[in-house]
């Protein structure tokens, strides 16, 4: 088994979260009154309720890095969430610290900041 951490994030309502991440490719692996845990590959976020969080007032996030960014957006950009607002998606971006980046806000105002490093080549 590899060594992993695993987010854990707010759910106002884990069905509306569940069927969010399901658009995102993700698959509900456990689901009680009390935890969801949701996965995609490797990639696992794990969910407990909080019925009375204010999406535009949530702080929590979690940096889910991956080897192909580009894919992951190009992937996720096919379900049509709007780049501003809650939910949306940024558009991809290099950043000066050296990986290349976007930003995925679900329902719930929890932000996954989506990267990998940059590879000489990439484009802006």
């Amino acid at each position: 088994m590899r060594d992993v951490i695993t987010a854990n994030l707010p759910a106002k309502d884990f069905g509306e979260t569940a069927n969010f991440y399901e658009r995102l490719g993700f698959l509900v692996e456990f689901r009680d009154e009390g935890w969801m845990i949701l996965s995609r590959g490797p990639l696992e976020i794990e969910f407990f309720p909080h019925p009375d969080i204010n999406p535009r007032d949530s702080w929590f996030s979690a940096c889910v890095r991956v080897a192909d960014v580009d894919g992951l957006h190009q992937a996720w950009s096919a379900v049509g969430l709007p780049e501003t607002g809650i939910p949306r998606l940024t558009p991809l971006r290099n950043e000066d610290w050296g990986f290349r980046m976007f930003a995925l806000v679900d329902p719930n105002g929890s932000l996954l900041r989506c990267m990998s490093p940059i590879v000489l080549g990439d484009a802006d």
